[in-house]
């Protein structure tokens, strides 16, 4: 059941526009005991969303989740404000319009004349400036960000966005009534993206690009994310999700405000798809196609028939080589254990960082009987076995390679060569975005954590994601991409390069 507050930091609030997002403001704060006054400049979308918050409480009635004068007592509190004028009275504004800075800020501006000098203005903006919206008022003070993810009643984290002038009082109050509304408040300064935009960019770009370069189709890297990862969604899922007209702006927004900043940099493949109309589930393709609103999936290729298994010999410099070798006996391999292999052998390498190629030419193997396997986690701690050919494979040491690793059950995906494979790049790439939101001072490591594990459903928070494999490790992998690709996308973040030299956590806090 919902508890009202008996003391609200703010009490009577104003919400303007009635989309998703202002309807669910309005609806949290009602139900917290708070006088909303909705409005929207068309009047008939003010009535609707009104209508469509009383269909919401009958419903909570019916789940039990309200009774039924809790329900009477969140309508009684909802007001329809014919006018901007009727904010007068307003302690605090919550402004959930379109997306355009100039509409933002002309409302304040007007507002600003209605409303009270002490009255809070806050901006459920997820990408703009708060600094640019206060920009022309004459008090920039009381203006701050109030970023609410939707759904609003369910996802319950909310970023507190202090802009440029923000009076810090502001911040701490808006952080005090997002906890009276039921949801976690994390602190951010003004900066593209803020927290979860922001640090949520390594997962989708990384994966696009995996796939721009044709390592793997987009179901196989959805699998391995998730199976490897813990992922709930793959990122392809996900993008279908959450549509490309919408993630795709959001993507190169951030981008060209961190002045085309190579971490952030958007994919060709979003943009086409995008610029053909392919957005996603709501309109039946994106990445996938949908029939009757399922994905429709190809199936994993099927595990080899190979009647006789060469034997396997493993490099010296293999990651986690005792784990492997172990695996290897478990799956009932012939391993071989000269200081090279021999002419009929199979031969294993587990790079981090490196793709298959590398790897063998460093130690002069033979790539055509050369694949790759990812064990920069544990065997033990993934659903899923990854290995990599070279451009040189065999097709006959491709198919020995996945009989033997599947002997067991576990799934096993086969793709093409890729530095750092999938999983590690993708890890990399979000761990590193997130310890150059530490460094830039945007949040703490707490409330990032927390903002992106409620915020973006991640299995963990991305330094805690780190610290599993170690900073070192993910060092390492950054350091070989970007020597592999040569580009400055892989460059390692000063906060994880001090914390991997020093061998601390990444979550080790600064006095």
């Amino acid at each position: 059941m919902f508890q009202v507050q008996d003391r609200l930091t703010f009490h009577n609030i104003g919400v303007v526009g009635t989309g998703a997002m202002g309807r669910g403001i309005a609806q949290i704060a009602a139900q917290a005991g708070c006088t909303v006054h909705l409005f929207d400049a068309q009047p008939a979308a003010v009535e609707a969303a009104c209508a469509a918050l009383r269909d919401t409480w009958d419903k909570l009635v019916a789940k039990g989740r309200l009774d039924a004068a809790q329900a009477q007592a969140c309508r009684d509190r909802l007001i329809h404000a014919e006018r901007l004028q009727a904010l007068a009275g307003c302690d605090l504004i919550v402004e959930a319009i379109v997306e355009r800075l100039d509409a933002k800020q002309d409302l304040f501006a007007r507002l600003q004349d209605i409303v009270e000098p002490s009255t809070v203005l806050a901006t459920n903006t997820s990408s703009l400036s708060v600094t640019a919206i206060a920009s022309r008022l004459r008090t920039p003070q009381r203006v701050a960000g109030f970023h609410f993810f939707n759904p609003v009643p369910l996802m319950k984290v909310v970023e507190v966005v202090a802009g440029l002038k923000t009076d810090a009082a502001v911040v701490q109050r808006l952080a005090t009534f997002a906890r009276e509304l039921g949801h976690t408040p994390v602190l951010a300064q003004d900066t593209p993206g803020f927290i979860v935009n922001h640090a949520g960019r390594g997962y989708i770009t990384e994966a696009l690009r995996i796939a721009g370069e044709r390592v793997a189709d987009f179901a196989t890297i959805d699998r391995i994310l998730k199976d490897q990862l813990g992922f709930r969604l793959g990122p392809f899922e996900l993008l279908d999700l959450t549509a490309l007209d919408v993630s795709q702006p959001v993507m190169e927004s951030i981008y060209h405000q961190y002045y085309e900043e190579p971490r952030f940099r958007p994919s060709v493949i979003a943009a086409q798809r995008l610029a053909g109309g392919v957005v996603g589930r709501k309109v039946g393709e994106g990445f996938y196609r949908y029939v009757d609103g399922q994905a429709q999936v190809p199936a994993e290729p099927p595990v080899p028939v190979v009647e006789t298994l060469p034997p396997v010999w493993l490099s010296a410099r293999a990651a986690r080589r005792a784990e492997l070798l172990s695996l290897l006996h478990d799956l009932g391999a012939h391993i071989e254990t000269a200081a090279q292999p021999s002419a009929e052998a199979l031969i294993v390498v587990a790079p981090l960082g490196h793709d298959v190629t590398t790897a063998a030419a460093q130690e002069r193997l033979d790539p055509a009987r050369t694949l790759g396997i990812d064990m920069m986690l544990p065997d033990a701690a993934v659903k899923r076995r990854v290995l990599a050919t070279n451009p040189a494979t065999r097709s006959d040491m491709r198919a020995a390679a996945h009989a033997l690793f599947a002997r067991d059950g576990k799934a096993v995906s086969v793709i093409r060569d890729s530095g750092g494979l999938v999983t590690q790049r993708v890890l990399a790439t979000i761990v590193n975005i997130a310890a150059d939101i530490c460094q830039q001072g945007i949040c703490t490591p707490s409330d990032l954590e927390t903002a992106v594990t409620l915020g973006l459903g991640y299995p963990a928070g991305p330094l805690t994601l780190g610290d599993r494999v170690g900073a070192a490790c993910v060092l390492e992998i950054l350091s070989n991409l970007q020597a592999l690709y040569g580009d400055p996308r892989y460059r390692p973040s000063p906060w994880l390069r001090r914390r991997g030299a020093l061998g601390l956590s990444l979550l080790h806090p600064e006095d």
